[in-house]
């Protein structure tokens, strides 16, 4: 096991259930992130899969909806990863997910996942500031619409206020490279 972990923020379907998922940046969210999942497998790095919760509320992300799972196209955990559910955006606060990590050894986050400016940055600023070094990874994430900005001007936005202070920009092409050269 290395020292690393991905974690795969919110990759559910109750995003699909939303009425702005038609606008969202990538609806391939799924395929995009299982890249990620395949190449934390083969570093043997820790995979630590996320689901959003809001038990009683009755809407997409109430589990009793059915639609509290992860989106086609997923793997989803295997023996020895772990799986979270919160109920915050940042599966640190209202989960064991820093004891976990500390357990494991991890000293280095990989994040993607739904939501790029909420639930993913959330989670990169909250890691680093326990002292994980994040690598964000900008085109494994997708949100939409926001505010008058695109989803795609959402996201520039969110690699511009997290580089160089929460965490390192990089690409799924950029993380396969790596792992080729270092194979």
């Amino acid at each position: 096991m290395s020292n690393r972990a991905l974690i795969v923020i919110d990759i559910q379907e109750s995003f699909r259930q939303l009425e702005a998922w038609p606008q969202t940046l990538h609806p391939d969210i799924a395929e995009r992130a299982e890249r990620l999942v395949s190449l934390a497998r083969a570093a043997g790095d820790l995979v630590v899969w996320v689901l959003h919760t809001e038990p009683g509320s009755g809407g997409a992300f109430d589990p009793a909806s059915g639609h509290v799972r992860y989106l086609d196209g997923l793997s989803g955990p295997r023996e020895g990863e772990v799986a979270v559910r919160k109920t915050s955006h940042n599966p640190f606060t209202t989960t064991n997910l820093q004891q976990v990590l500390t357990q494991h050894g991890v000293t280095e986050l990989v994040v993607c996942g739904i939501r790029a400016e909420q639930c993913v940055e959330t989670t990169a600023r909250v890691g680093f500031d326990l002292g994980y070094q994040v690598t964000y990874v900008a085109d494994a994430v997708t949100t939409e619409p926001l505010g008058g900005l695109s989803a795609e001007e959402v996201v520039e936005r969110t690699k511009l206020v997290l580089s160089g202070r929460f965490a390192e920009i990089a690409t799924i092409a950029e993380l396969e490279a790596v792992a080729a050269s270092a194979a």
